[in-house]
């Protein structure tokens, strides 16, 4: 595995391969790398000659000070796993890199995908995302880039940002990699307790239960049986609950044929906030 730290010595490497003709597929990350990251660069490398993995943990999509210098830089481990995984090239840069003194400032029209859900609990995050993910677009200029589900509105965030910059990038959508209980595996569920762990796994019974029935159960009900579900766990503070249309997430209680529908779900567990959703149809 290669790994590069600078955007000029990454582009001229670049370079080469595309003067091959081998297709480029971008994942990029900001480290502390679990399965569901190495999942993304299995299906990248089913997609592409090339695998570029990048990991920067970038400043402009954190709320919170706090946040961002807590947030786990494992790198050496991270490396050993790419390596394991078979990458082919790291992009490791310094926020210098990235954020340079005379860089311009961003803001690109997510329209209501940055007010709703997680554009309303974290204002600026997805502007913050966007702008880094452009900024990796322009400089990798991937035929293919692989996202994880379980970030489920980002994914939708991202492809507003290619429609609205008609970028010739394709997503690829890989799905959320869970334990053989059903918990979906992030870097957040390290910090809970074992029982936590637990607890936890109701997240996904919920979301079972919204999938399978689905159609049968009107949305509203539907997502009241499923809050029911949650509150029988001690501990689960709910944030919210929601069955969205998947593009524009747009709650709904009318099932359309031919619309592609989500359940979104947030909630709080041992001071640990965790994500999780399911595609419905």
């Amino acid at each position: 595995m290669k790994i590069f730290k600078t955007k000029k010595e990454l582009q001229s490497y670049l370079l080469s391969c595309r003067a091959a003709g081998q297709k480029i597929a971008l994942v990029p990350t900001m480290g502390a790398l679990h399965e569901g990251h190495l999942s993304l660069i299995a299906e990248a490398k089913k997609l592409a000659e090339i695998v570029v993995c990048s990991i920067f943990v970038n400043p402009t999509q954190f709320n919170d000070p706090k946040d961002l210098e807590k947030y786990p830089r494992p790198i050496e481990n991270d490396i050993a796993l790419l390596q394991s995984a078979a990458c082919d090239i790291l992009f490791l840069p310094e926020i210098a890199e990235m954020y340079p003194a005379d860089d311009s400032p961003w803001h690109i029209d997510l329209g209501e995908l940055d007010s709703i859900w997680e554009g309303e609990k974290r204002p600026g995050h997805f502007q913050g995302v966007t702008q880094i993910v452009y900024k990796l677009f322009r400089l990798v200029a991937p035929d293919i880039a692989c996202f994880g589900q379980k970030d489920f509105q980002q994914v939708m965030v991202i492809q507003r940002l290619i429609d609205i910059k008609k970028l010739p990038v394709s997503i690829h959508i890989c799905p959320t990699v869970r334990n053989k209980d059903g918990l979906a595996l992030s870097s957040r569920n390290t910090r809970l307790s074992e029982e936590g762990k637990i607890k936890a796994l109701v997240l996904y019974r919920s979301l079972r239960y919204i999938k399978d029935h689905f159609g049968s159960v009107s949305p509203s009900q539907l997502r009241q049986n499923a809050i029911n579900i949650l509150l029988q766990e001690d501990g689960i503070e709910l944030e919210y609950l929601a069955i969205c249309e998947s593009r524009t997430l747009q709650e709904t209680d009318t099932i359309m044929a031919g619309n592609s529908y989500v359940a979104l779900l947030v909630v709080w567990l041992e001071g640990v906030r965790l994500i999780d959703n399911m595609i419905l149809q």
